[in-house]
């Protein structure tokens, strides 16, 4: 009996033992949960890198660098942040101008090492995973397809304006790159000085990934079997002695008019979309900027023989002046005037699904089938068609070593008269103006002057009189200047904006068209070496003289382009220029005849 009492006093004693091991156990998860849920509330903690100015009227708030802020909500979108300020305000501001804070520089002490991995399986305490000092948790989230959702997806990344006071944070502190853009983009240094607005830019995704859908090796080796429609090919003719792209069988243009300020999540965000209208059916589509910036991004990664123009800069501080949008509305304007006139771009299906699509489910479709195209990069010269004669390496190897010397020169001009461009625009808005009014001013004080004389309030000198309509009319001049700008000066810095862009791209389009080159030379050698067959070396060839045609065709159509449209530019700015002086000679003229009566 004793045996069997002392036997049940072991076993409960056991039973208490691991009932305790157990209970310290959830215990310890339980506490390395709370250690998790600390980090990931110290996590929650933002510092500003850069000042940012909220939108008066708006749910946007002002913030300094330095400042830190408490983050709110991150899933507003499109690189939007919602947070908090040391004053309990509480905003929008933009998710590049803040970097996120670690534990260790939220609080002095450090944390405990982890426990054992107990925590990483899910139990009665909650249904959430954690693991153990991790900031944040992990959630699902749902893709939903549809026209809104596929939109909102932010097609491009914001960067914050580069300032001497933020330049050694940026190298101890590297900020995280927000979603879709590239690291090796986000750490590069963007030239931004020629910008037309500010130095805040766009950032996209490389057209050059390393990817056989880019490069075009299927299509050299003649290993890619697509059928191309026949309203798809896009035909390369000989002229003269060069070679140019078919003519566009049915020319049209696209007007981009109204920009309007629209908002969604019930007012939280506001944006302004642009109604565009082409001439072949008169309907009107409103698109975007980041739909224009999708656009783009298809563009890049499909035609790589063919520069894309360049859409306006990203901007934040100040998207809702009018100036700005029209400034913006111009350079899109530019942008879709050059797609419409190029033989190729202009018959792009992706680009008349952008101008065309108004019915959701077509677009959904559309966005699908051009994000899985496979005729991208060089793959997409199985479209082309070209005369039947072989191309001599030599002259084509000369004419391209002359387009990459005129490319060189012609990028260091074209950002030459952009920068000058922007300085006019400058000087007539400041000190242009304010000398003018200066001037005006300090005349119109000698003629008050000179009527304290005359003994009465309203001056019955002549002289008198003159003097003051010269202030006056020198005042006025200070105006005309402030004005003068949005007729000669900025139209010419958005056009050379587009070439700036183009010639941008062109040492890229001529890298593509040399690594074809190069494959085709080492397809030579293979079949020196009796590695590859005769035949097989004789299709890489016909495959690589289509790549130079197309190349070619490019060269002559940007040349024939520029010739007009440069000129045109030109003439039109010298014609603002010449009425802008005539007006200010009229009205001194006007002025000089006060002293003759």
């Amino acid at each position: 009996m004793l045996e069997n009492i002392r036997d049940l006093k072991t076993g409960a004693r056991r039973v208490a033992v691991e009932t305790l091991k157990l209970s310290n156990l959830k215990f310890e998860c339980f506490l390395w949960k709370k250690v998790a849920l600390a980090g990931s509330t110290m996590a929650n903690q933002v510092q500003a890198l850069y000042d940012f100015t909220g939108e008066p009227g708006t749910t946007e708030m002002t913030i300094t660098c330095g400042e830190i802020l408490t983050l709110m909500n991150t899933d507003i979108g499109e690189g939007w942040w919602e947070g908090k300020n040391s004053k309990g305000q509480t905003g929008l501001f933009p998710a590049a101008y803040v970097q996120k804070l670690s534990p260790e520089e939220n609080t002095p002490a450090k944390m405990a090492p982890p426990a054992p991995r107990y925590d990483q399986a899910a139990d009665d305490w909650s249904d959430q995973q954690y693991n153990a000092g991790d900031s944040n948790y992990h959630k699902s989230t749902s893709h939903d397809d549809g026209w809104e959702d596929d939109w909102d997806e932010d097609t491009y990344s914001e960067i914050g304006p580069g300032a001497p006071n933020t330049k050694s944070m940026n190298q101890q502190a590297p900020l995280t790159p927000l979603p879709g853009m590239p690291i090796a983009d986000y750490n590069s240094q963007i030239d931004d000085g020629t910008s037309n607005f500010s130095s805040v830019g766009t950032v996209r995704k490389s057209k050059f990934a390393p990817s056989s859908k880019v490069s075009g090796e299927s299509y050299l080796l003649g290993t890619l079997n697509v059928e191309v429609p026949e309203s798809d090919k896009v035909y390369i003719v000989q002229e003269g002695d060069g070679y140019i792209w078919a003519a566009i069988p049915q020319p049209y243009n696209v007007t981009v008019a109204s920009p309007k300020k629209e908002s969604k999540f019930k007012g939280i965000k506001s944006f302004i979309a642009y109604q565009l209208t082409p001439s072949f059916n008169n309907i009107q589509v409103s698109r975007r900027y980041k739909h224009f910036d999708w656009l783009h991004e298809r563009l890049q990664e499909k035609f790589t023989l063919v520069p894309i123009p360049p859409l306006p800069d990203k901007q934040i501080a100040g998207r809702y002046d009018e100036q700005l949008i029209e400034r913006r509305r111009v350079q899109l304007q530019e942008f879709v005037d050059w797609m419409s006139k190029h033989p190729v771009l202009s018959k792009c299906e992706v680009w008349q699904h952008f101008l065309t699509c108004t019915d959701e489910k077509r677009w959904k479709a559309g966005k699908r089938q051009a994000e899985r195209d496979n005729l991208l990069g060089l793959n997409y010269c199985i479209s082309l068609v070209v005369p039947e004669k072989a191309l001599l390496q030599t002259q084509v190897d000369h004419i391209t070593e002359q387009c990459h010397t005129f490319v060189n020169s012609m990028d260091s001009s074209v950002k030459s008269v952009t920068n000058m461009c922007l300085a006019q625009t400058k000087r007539f808005q400041a000190p242009y103006k304010t000398d003018c009014q200066k001037v005006g001013e300090a005349f119109y004080n000698l003629g008050n002057a000179l009527s304290l004389d005359e003994g009465t309030v309203i001056s019955t000198s002549k002289l008198t009189s003159a003097i003051k309509l010269t202030g006056g009319a020198y005042i006025e001049i200070g105006r005309m200047y402030e004005e003068q700008p949005k007729y000669d000066w900025e139209p010419l810095g958005d056009k050379f904006h587009l070439y700036k862009g183009i010639v941008g791209s062109f040492p890229d389009v001529l890298a593509n068209h040399k690594a074809a080159v190069q494959k085709k030379r080492e397809c030579e050698r293979l079949t020196a070496e009796h590695k590859m067959e005769v035949a097989q070396l004789n299709e890489v060839l016909r495959r690589t003289d289509v790549i130079s045609y197309a190349l070619l065709a490019e060269i002559n159509h940007f040349k024939q382009e520029r010739t007009v449209d440069l000129k045109a530019t030109m003439q039109k700015f010298l014609r603002q220029q010449i009425t802008f002086y005539k007006k200010i000679v009229d009205k001194l003229e006007m002025t000089l005849q006060q002293y003759d009566e």
